[in-house]
């Protein structure tokens, strides 16, 4: 089977949708659960972040494992992950839903985004989100993290299947954010997402545009009458779309 690899055509197009119109192809798919649950962008940055997933996978941690010498090793994997996501990809941790202890912190943050990645997410909490915000790379958390409580988790596995906010996701997958949240769309499906995406923003930027001039939403979304439909034909040479 041969890896995916998004294209620089694919990307293009899943940076202009967004996470609604994602999370509508996949449900006519059945994937009704790829929605990353409370997640948030620390800084909406006014555009989208989109990459692969490079994933990292936190446990609870056991004391005698975390002292907090373990983040001297050139080996730990937090560091490791960091290190090694690559260029354009998006970092993503399973922190287990839990914000307390950091998933990562500023300085590490800016390793990645000096490296190129594309973004980061965790379905814990980052310290120093303050200045992660102010960083041009998106990043997505619960909520800051306390500055303490560094060991409550131990960083384990690299780019392995992981669950971030109850969605599955497998290495590779595509990661779509924007100022509501994080989809992952499974990595096969990706070229055809993007695709019937662009054609949905297109629609939708049509019936918005009647919505703001007085039409009735029924039978315009969804078009079910041949004038709504011939409307939006003609409205789509007019403008180019």
């Amino acid at each position: 089977m041969t890896e995916y690899v998004l294209s620089t055509e694919t990307r293009a197009k899943l940076m202009k949708v967004s996470t609604a119109s994602v999370a509508t192809a996949l449900y006519k798919r059945g994937l009704r659960n790829q929605f990353i649950q409370n997640v948030f962008p620390i800084a909406w940055k006014g555009r989208n972040m989109v990459g692969q997933a490079f994933t990292l996978r936190y446990i609870p941690a056991r004391e005698d494992r975390n002292p907090i010498t373990v983040f001297r090793k050139a080996d730990h994997p937090q560091r490791v992950a960091v290190d090694t996501c690559p260029e354009g990809s998006v970092l993503v941790m399973d922190s287990r839903k839990d914000a307390r202890a950091a998933s990562a912190g500023s300085i590490l943050i800016t390793r990645l985004a000096m490296r190129g990645c594309a973004g980061v997410v965790t379905d814990g909490g980052f310290r120093d989100a303050e200045g992660i915000g102010r960083l041009d790379m998106p990043a997505y958390h619960q909520r800051p993290s306390a500055p303490t409580n560094l060991t409550l988790h131990e960083a384990l596995d690299i780019n392995v299947p992981i669950s971030c906010g109850d969605a599955p996701v497998f290495p590779g997958d595509v990661l779509v954010g924007d100022g509501d949240g994080v989809m992952v769309i499974p990595a096969h499906l990706a070229d055809e997402i993007a695709e019937e995406c662009q054609g949905m923003e297109t629609f939708e930027d049509f019936v918005l545009e009647q919505v703001q001039a007085g039409a009735s939403v029924i039978g315009l979304y969804p078009p079910t009458t041949d004038e709504a439909q011939a409307a939006y034909d003609g409205w789509k040479d007019r403008n180019g779309r």
